[in-house]
């Protein structure tokens, strides 16, 4: 099985939210695990907000982190090339979805075709599901 993540998702690894079991289960089984070269800076962002929010200890923090920039390597990371760039815009049209959303809809798409399996797409945003949906995705969570 491979799967894509999307940033809401892979947060999911790191921080124990609703839905965390059902990405480390997928993740655990996964072939490939991949996502977009944008998630890195997204997660981040979001990492630091749960510490400023203290949803995360500093300490917790620190090691969510040090997780993070070391899985990193493991992730088969999809560049936003000119050529997803091109794809996302014609999805942000299609299906009205946000533009980093369509970014990762995009990556997806790539990834699919450039290996010719199939790709399980996880994210927890419900417009971005529904387009990779009619995109020929089998989602996560369903």
């Amino acid at each position: 099985m491979n799967i894509y993540l999307d940033t809401s998702a892979l947060v999911k690894l790191y921080i124990e939210e609703d839905g965390s079991d059902i990405v480390n289960d997928r993740t655990d089984k996964a072939t490939i695990v991949s996502t977009s070269r944008i998630a890195y800076v997204e997660a981040l962002s979001a990492f630091v907000r749960c510490k400023n929010e203290k949803v995360l200890s500093k300490n917790n923090y620190d090691k969510c982190i040090a997780c993070f920039k070391f899985d990193w390597e493991m992730y088969f990371v999809i560049e936003a090339s000119e050529k997803v760039i091109k794809i996302a815009g014609g999805l942000i049209e299609n299906h009205s979805i946000r533009g980093f959303d369509s970014i990762h809809l995009a990556s997806a798409m790539i990834l699919k075709k450039e290996i010719n399996q199939s790709i399980d797409f996880m994210c927890w945003d419900d417009r971005l599901l529904e387009a990779a949906k009619k995109e020929g995705f089998k989602t996560w969570p369903q």
